[in-house]
């Protein structure tokens, strides 16, 4: 029996969705265990390091910006930052020109507590970057994921990539 185009390409896609979420599935259990031990010393979680994070090369941006680029959901987001402002953290502020959206900006004591924990990484184990080194080693640099970065900026949009690669520009700093 000869299978119809229409057949072959729908079972195509679903082997590549399938594909992809089990790869991502592995992948971000093995990115999350790595990124909590990192974190964990510091009493915080995956998500306020990320708030901290976005917070830290946005330079003063709104909840909605930490949701956006966090991808989680605006509550969440909102949630996450109020309880790194409660511990001295962040900052919330309204701007003149613009009261409906909420800002925040990292305090002294959260860039100093980014600034530790960008100093200590090396600290715990990472799974991830061991099972990166020889890929390193054969090709002299880790793998750039061209293809990953791509289909990323397919879904989300050239501005998430911008800011991507901006706030790896500013770790790099």
């Amino acid at each position: 029996m000869v299978m119809s185009e229409e057949l072959i390409a729908a079972k195509e896609a679903m082997l590549y969705s399938q594909r992809i979420a089990q790869l991502s599935k592995a992948l971000w259990k093995a990115v999350e265990k790595d990124w909590q031990a990192w974190i964990k010393p510091y009493d915080l979680n995956i998500n306020e390091h990320h708030v901290l994070l976005i917070a830290n090369n946005l330079k003063g941006a709104s909840i909605s910006d930490i949701a956006k680029f966090g991808v989680m959901h605006v509550s969440t987001a909102f949630n996450f930052s109020k309880n790194l402002e409660e511990r001295g953290l962040l900052s919330f502020s309204k701007r003149d020109d613009d009261k409906r959206n909420t800002y925040v900006e990292l305090t002294e004591k959260g860039q100093s507590l980014l600034l530790e924990l960008y100093e200590n990484f090396n600290q715990t184990k990472h799974c991830v970057i061991e099972g990166s080194v020889p890929l390193k080693e054969m090709y002299g640099k880790f793998p750039q994921f061209l293809e990953l970065i791509a289909l990323i900026r397919n879904i989300y949009g050239d501005d998430f990539m911008d800011i991507f690669e901006d706030s790896l520009r500013n770790m790099e700093d």
